[in-house]
């Protein structure tokens, strides 16, 4: 095949993710104090993004390299996974972070841990469901005309992950509004408290609902455009679309650990840690509050 310029820039993507979810991977995984819901679900989220990665380099590998169906339903399947578990886990820590905030009193027990594990359960198992469909049967391989703009999903199969992502997208929307709600009046009833003036209530709340625009806003730019795409594009529609489309998507994996991982004061004090050799499993840490992340 020739090469396709696009499909080297996912390729390249795919690197990048890699290599940024392994470092949040390696250092939830080997710091034991990481062992809190909040961090879980990080560790979830760094995950499906290494696994998104590693199936765009796989994609590239094998589509030039080793051509062969079977191994592309098996690259396509897993890249539906981890797509779909990466998105699925973004609404998995915004749920956390609601809870943290609407059962303050009670967000540190035991049940929370449970609810964390029922939450990645589900996660993950639907995300794989969704990953096997192709590798079970469930393409177009043998019938072109039911392809869908990302061969070979089917469209019916691609109409799914569409309308799945919407309802997370608006199930996100939702817990983010309940969120600066409660963020705001938490701030209004702290500056009352401690006799504050109202300008730093208002700061106080600006930034919060800046922070959470900022991060629904980068999940809304990244996969939206090839969401509404994959609603109303077209299998004989050119390719480009598709590329144009996808590639602000796999972005959405290369800047969730920017997010997610990298902004959090724990995990800069372990990577500064790395980086300067000392390392440390057992050091201090100040909040395991997700309204922190």
């Amino acid at each position: 095949l020739a090469l396709n310029p696009w499909d080297v820039v996912l390729c390249i993507s795919g690197t990048i993710i890699s290599c940024e979810n392994a470092i949040v991977v390696v250092v939830i995984f080997y710091t034991p104090a990481f062992r809190a819901p909040m961090f879980l679900l990080i560790g979830s989220l760094a995950t499906a993004d290494l696994l998104a990665g590693l199936g765009l380099i796989l994609h590239f590998a094998f589509v030039y390299f080793i051509p062969s169906e079977a191994v592309s339903l098996l690259t396509v399947g897993l890249l539906v996974t981890s797509f779909t578990a990466s998105v699925s886990s973004l609404l998995t820590i915004t749920i956390d972070r609601y809870l943290s905030l609407y059962n303050a009193l009670t967000y540190y027990s035991e049940r929370t841990v449970t609810r964390t594990y029922i939450m990645l359960i589900l996660t993950w198992g639907a995300s794989i469901c969704y990953g096997l469909l192709p590798v079970m049967g469930w393409n177009c391989l043998k019938e072109p005309s039911a392809c869908s703009i990302v061969k070979p999903l089917t469209k019916n199969h691609l109409l799914i992950l569409s309308v799945s992502f919407f309802t997370v997208f608006a199930a996100m929307l939702q817990l983010y509004v309940q969120i600066c709600r409660i963020v705001c009046r938490h701030a209004q009833q702290i500056a009352v408290q401690r006799h504050f003036p109202a300008s730093s209530h208002d700061v106080t709340t600006r930034k919060g609902i800046a922070t959470l625009a900022v991060i629904l806003g980068t999940f809304a730019s990244c996969w939206l455009p090839f969401a509404v795409y994959g609603l109303l594009g077209d299998c004989s529609y050119p390719a480009l679309y598709t590329y144009a489309t996808l590639l602000p998507a796999t972005y959405n994996s290369m800047l969730n650990p920017v997010i997610y991982a990298f902004r959090n004061q724990e995990i800069q004090k372990v990577l500064w840690a790395v980086c300067c050799g000392c390392f440390s499993s057992a050091l201090p840490f100040r909040s395991r509050s997700p309204s922190d992340v």
